[in-house]
């Protein structure tokens, strides 16, 4: 194998794949990147067992081959070499040279025939959506997902299609987060929990761009396929949460509020609620709301905090206690106008963005962002 290539494309190939990358593993091989030639472009690709990824680039391919070199130290050599042509070639000792003006290194080499084959899968439902627009939909829902191992499901998102509207919801037993759009093209009803892992490293590879992304869904298998770039995934067994139940269809409180004075209340009134010289110990935020204002205050043994803040409200006086670092998340993912809605189960709030309407109704045009602070 020899091949001849820029380093800032391979660098980006590399930083796609090296996602995929096992990091605790008694297979060597897991810990590698296959490089495979097919005419000229180069195909590297990376495989944990759970989760697959392949990034094909075009390249000046002088010999055809195959290797699997250790990843780390691959992308750590090439990512320090200066920004010019690289020389990638397979010498007689079976060792991966790397070449660039006065720089060479030699890497020992592992079979590509001991390399696992990602799975094939045979797509039952696809969709297809811009990149841009399923980047913000894993930012607004991704930060819910479950990080406990003893409820396998809830370290997953949902993606689920209904009536050709898709929904990300995550859930982590303290908050619900969920975002919906309307898709453009007519597709079957169907339902999918893809591990949270598979997401952050999906959301790290797509542009923020209206450039197509297509999710393809098998029966355990999940595909993610963009550009010159695909990503496998196992998909989660068991039963997610009910989520619509959760969410309550009738509301005793709604206010609006501008977002950047409610971040900034929070933001400081952390600075007590954080303090708190019993660690063990956990001091809730107190959001009352009343007429034309809302109040958020804490008390423990460092002391006292209380903010006030003006705004419009609708419906009945409510007091509730929640967790400050829930709330500082949701306010900065927000921007212009937060709409925050109370009743006896817990908070659910609905941003809006500033292209909508007043209603509460979704739109092709608009997105809504929804979460759900249960008690």
């Amino acid at each position: 194998m020899k091949i001849v290539c820029y380093k800032d494309k391979i660098l980006k190939a590399i930083n796609s794949v090296v996602k995929g990358v096992a990091t605790k593993t008694t297979m060597p091989i897991l810990e590698g990147i296959l490089i495979q030639t097919n005419d000229n472009e180069i195909k590297l690709t990376t495989y944990d067992l759970e989760i697959g990824i392949e990034y094909v680039m075009e390249c000046e391919v002088k010999e055809q081959g195959s290797t699997v070199v250790n990843a780390i130290m691959f992308s750590e050599i090439i990512r320090k070499l200066p920004d010019t042509e690289i020389y990638i070639s397979i010498n007689d000792k079976n060792l991966l040279e790397i070449e660039c003006e006065g720089s060479l290194y030699k890497l020992a080499t592992m079979n590509p025939d001991e390399f696992p084959e990602l799975p094939k899968i045979e797509i039952e439902n696809s969709i297809e959506v811009d990149q841009n627009v399923l980047k913000n939909m894993i930012r607004k829902t991704i930060f819910a997902v479950s990080s406990e191992e003893t409820r396998p499901i809830f370290t997953g998102c949902l993606f689920e299609i209904e009536n050709n509207k898709l929904s990300l919801v995550a859930v982590d037993g303290f908050r619900l987060a969920l975002r919906s759009i309307y898709l453009s093209k007519q597709t079957n009803n169907f339902s999918a929990v893809i591990p949270g892992k598979t997401l952050n490293e999906v959301n790290k590879i797509i542009s923020d761009s209206f450039e197509p992304i297509k999710i393809g869904v098998a029966k355990n298998q999940a595909l993610f396929e963009m550009d010159n770039c695909k990503v496998v995934t196992r998909i989660l067994d068991g039963e997610f949460l009910n989520y619509k139940n959760v969410i309550p269809s009738n509301w005793e409180t709604r206010i609006r509020v501008n977002k950047n004075s409610l971040q900034d209340s929070f933001e400081r009134i952390s600075l007590i609620s954080a303090s708190s010289i019993e660690k063990e110990k956990k001091y809730p935020v107190k959001v009352s709301v009343d007429i034309g204002k809302i109040t958020i205050s804490c008390t423990n043994q460092t002391g006292e905090a209380k903010e006030e803040i003006y705004i419009s409200t609708e419906g009945k006086n409510i007091e509730a206690g929640f967790n400050p670092k829930y709330l500082n998340k949701k306010a900065s993912d927000l921007t212009a106008t937060y709409t925050v809605k109370f009743n006896s189960m817990g908070m659910y709030n609905s941003f809006m963005n500033s292209n909508r309407k007043r209603g509460w109704k979704p739109t092709n045009k608009s997105l809504i962002c929804t979460y759900s602070f249960i008690k």
